[in-house]
C-alpha cells in the first residue's frame, strides 16, 4: 500500500535515508528527510486539531518556501485535499478558484495575502497563517488549538483513492477546469519521473518553477523527495537568474527542470554574465511548452549536458512522455520522447489508432490519469472517449516510437485548407541568430479564413526588422507558412508559469494593429 500513496513513498524514504538532506533554503534552513517527515506529521496534527476533515479542500497560497512544502504535505497527510494557488491572483480570481474548489480553509505565510484574504472573507472561509521560526521547532499555525489539545495523526491511514491534490487547467479555454488528483495518481507519476531520469538519493536540484504548478510540484519537488534526493528553494521564494547558478554550484546540483522561457533567461544570463564554473549535470529537462531545437542545442553547448524534452499535462499528474537519458537511448531534438508509465495512442476522430508518421490526437490512459474533471460533465464527455483521455494535442509517432507534437487542435492554423503548425514556424524563427524569442499565431482573415502572424523579441543589440524576418521565413518555409505580419516587441504576454498561450498573444497584438507602435507587455 505504501508505494501506492505519495505519503507512503515519502515515509519510506525518511526511514531509508533519515539523515540525508531533503530541502535547503540558502542562509535559512537545511532539513533532512526524517526532520521533514516529523514537521509534516506535527503540522498535520495541528490541521486536524483545527477541524480539517478528510476529503475537505484546503487552499494554500505561498511563495516557494519551506512552509509551503510542509503545509502542502501535511494537508495530504491529514487526508484532506491540497489546492495550491498562485500568489499573484486578483481577489476576483481567488474568489473563483476558492469557490470552484470548494475550499474550507485558506493557508498563507505569516505576511498573508490581501486579495486571497478578501476573497476568503467574502466566501466565509477561515484564514490561517503558517510559520516555521526555526528548524528545531515546529510549524506555528494561527487560530489553532493549544499544544495540549493536539492529537496524533498516527491512526490516520492514507488511501490510494484519497483526492490529495486539486489543480486547475491552465485556462486555454475561457474557464479553467478543476482537476482532482488522487494519492495513486501522484505516486504513479512520481515513480514514472524517478524511473525515466534514474533519480536517486545522490541527486540534487534547484527549484525554479512555482510549486502551485504541476511541473515544479511533481517533477522538481515530489519526485526528488520520493527518491531520497534533495531540493533547494531559492531564498527569495521565486526563481532568480542571479542566484540560480550559485545555488546550483553550492548545493552540487545534478539536474534541473524548467519551461523554455526560463531556459532562455538562463542562456541569456550565461551569454552576458557567465559563471566561473558550472556544476557537472547529468541532464537538463524541459517541459510544459515546445523547446525549439536551436535553443536545445545552445543549452547543451553552454552547459555540457543532454537536454531532455518531455511532454506533460495537469490531467496526467504531469509526465506523459520523455526523451531518455543518453545511456538508455538517443534524445531527439523536436521530439518529446517515448511514453512513460502509461499507454499512449494516436487516434483519429473516429477513435481509430493511427500508424507511425500519421497525425492524430494524442490520447492516454494509466494510473497517473485523473478520473475526470470536477462538476463538469460536458468537459468529461469531450475528454474521455473510446476508453482514452483525449489531450487535445495533435501529434504522431515516428518509426522509433518517439512522439512528435504538431500543436493543439485549437491552435493549428487553417489557412485556406492548409494546416500550419505554429510550433514549426516558431522553430524556424528561433533559428535566426538575431531572434531571442518568437511565437507564431493565427488571426482571422477574410480571404483564407485564418492567416499566420508572429511576434519576435530581438536579441540585445540587434536591429532586425520585419523585412528581414519575412526574408528569412521565405527562405526556410513554404510560402503559405510565411507570417503575413511580424510584430517586433520586447516582451510577449505569458502565464504565471512562463507559458505562452497563442490565443492570448494573438488577442494582444491584434488590438495593436491600428497603432503605430507595439507597447511592452509584462511577463
Amino acid at each position: 500500500m505504501a508505494d501506492l500513496t505519495i505519503t507512503g513513498l515519502l515515509k519510506s524514504v525518511a526511514a531509508e535515508f533519515p539523515s540525508r538532506r531533503a530541502i535547503s533554503v540558502p542562509g535559512k534552513f537545511d532539513v533532512t528527510h526524517s526532520q521533514l517527515q516529523e514537521l509534516i506529521d506535527r503540522a498535520a496534527c495541528r490541521l486536524v486539531a483545527a477541524g480539517v476533515k478528510p476529503g475537505e479542500v484546503v487552499a494554500l497560497t505561498f511563495p516557494n518556501t519551506l512552509e509551503l512544502v510542509i503545509m502542502f504535505l501535511a494537508v495530504i497527510r491529514a487526508r484532506a485535499t491540497a489546492a495550491p494557488l498562485n500568489q499573484a491572483y486578483t481577489a476576483e480570481e481567488f474568489e473563483f478558484y476558492l469557490s470552484d474548489s470548494g475550499s474550507k480553509l485558506l493557508l498563507t505565510n505569516k505576511e498573508g495575502n490581501e486579495p486571497a484574504q478578501t476573497a476568503a472573507k467574502k466566501l466565509e472561509i477561515q484564514h490561517v497563517t503558517a510559520e516555521l521560526p526555526q528548524i528545531d521547532s515546529e510549524i506555528v499555525l494561527s487560530q489553532t488549538n493549544s499544544k495540549s489539545e493536539i492529537e496524533s495523526v498516527s491512526d490516520i491511514v492514507n488511501d490510494p483513492n484519497d483526492v490529495a491534490l486539486f489543480l486547475h487547467t491552465s485556462g486555454t479555454t475561457s474557464r479553467p477546469k478543476g482537476v482532482p488528483l488522487t494519492q495513486l495518481n501522484l505516486a504513479s507519476s512520481v515513480n514514472n519521473i524517478k524511473s525515466v531520469y534514474k533519480l536517486t538519493e545522490s541527486d540534487s536540484t534547484v527549484i525554479v518553477l512555482p510549486l502551485f504548478h504541476v511541473h515544479g510540484l511533481m517533477a522538481g519537488l515530489l519526485s526528488s523527495l520520493a527518491a531520497g534526493a534533495s531540493v533547494t528553494l531559492p531564498a527569495a521564494g521565486r526563481f532568480s537568474a542571479s542566484t540560480f547558478w550559485p545555488d546550483m554550484n553550492n548545493y552540487k546540483a545534478t539536474w534541473y527542470t524548467a519551461v523554455p522561457t526560463i531556459h532562455q533567461i538562463i542562456l541569456e544570463r550565461h551569454s552576458s554574465k557567465p559563471e566561473p564554473v558550472y556544476p557537472k549535470l547529468r541532464f537538463i529537462r524541459s517541459c510544459s511548452a515546445s523547446l525549439a531545437p536551436t535553443i536545445l542545442a545552445k543549452l547543451e553547448e553552454a552547459f555540457n549536458a543532454p537536454v531532455l524534452e518531455a511532454y506533460a499535462m495537469t490531467e496526467a499528474t504531469h509526465l506523459m512522455s520523455s526523451n531518455p537519458l543518453p545511456e538508455v537511448g538517443p534524445h531527439k531534438p523536436g521530439s518529446v520522447g517515448k511514453p512513460i508509465g502509461q499507454e499512449m495512442a494516436i487516434l483519429d476522430e473516429s477513435g481509430v489508432e493511427q500508424d507511425a508518421g500519421k497525425n492524430g490526437e494524442v490520447c492516454i490512459r494509466g494510473p497517473n490519469v485523473t478520473k475526470g474533471y470536477k462538476n463538469n460533465p460536458e468537459a468529461n464527455k469531450t475528454a474521455f472517449g473510446f476508453g482514452w483521455f483525449h489531450t487535445g494535442d495533435i501529434g504522431y509517432f515516428d518509426s522509433d516510437g518517439y512522439l512528435h507534437l504538431v500543436g493543439r487542435i485549437k491552435e493549428l492554423i487553417n489557412r485556406g485548407g492548409e494546416k500550419i503548425s505554429p510550433i514549426e514556424v516558431d522553430a524556424v524563427l528561433l533559428s535566426h541568430p538575431d531572434v531571442a524569442q518568437a511565437v507564431a499565431f493565427g488571426v482571422p482573415d477574410d480571404k483564407y479564413g485564418e492567416e499566420i502572424n508572429c511576434a519576435i523579441i530581438p536579441r540585445e543589440g540587434s536591429n532586425i526588422d520585419e523585412e528581414e524576418v519575412t526574408r528569412f521565413c521565405k527562405k526556410n518555409l513554404a510560402a503559405f507558412k510565411v507570417p503575413k505580419r511580424v510584430f517586433i516587441t520586447d516582451s510577449v504576454p505569458k502565464t504565471a508559469t512562463g507559458k505562452i498561450q497563442r490565443r492570448i498573444v494573438a488577442e494582444h497584438f491584434l488590438a495593436q494593429i491600428s497603432t503605430a507602435k507595439v507597447p511592452k507587455f509584462g511577463a
